[in-house]
């Protein structure tokens, strides 16, 4: 166990052994918060919300393809399009 300094500005320096046992970079999130009288610092990433929804449609079944080949997706489009249906995402 390594102790560290709070520093000016409630600043702290996480010991390279723990960054790297839990693989912090720089330009990393952490999430902070209090539990159980001691500090959590737990990595986080971020997910843009186009991609969060385009993952979500997928998981749901609101999608097309996998296509193997381009021909084969024009076609789906051109199916769709016979048949009225969009090929763009169902509304919620």
């Amino acid at each position: 166990m390594q102790l560290v300094p709070v520093k000016a500005k409630y600043q702290i320096v996480i010991p390279a052994a723990v960054r790297r046992q839990v693989r912090i970079d720089v330009g990393d999130l952490l999430e902070a918060k209090a539990e159980n009288g001691k500090i959590v610092l737990t990595p986080k990433s971020v997910i843009d919300r186009r991609l969060a929804e385009a993952l979500e449609d997928l998981k749901a079944g609101r999608a097309h393809g996998p296509f193997e080949t381009a021909e084969e997706l024009i076609a789906s489009l051109e199916r769709s399009t016979r048949t009225g249906r969009s090929p763009k995402r169902a509304r919620r």
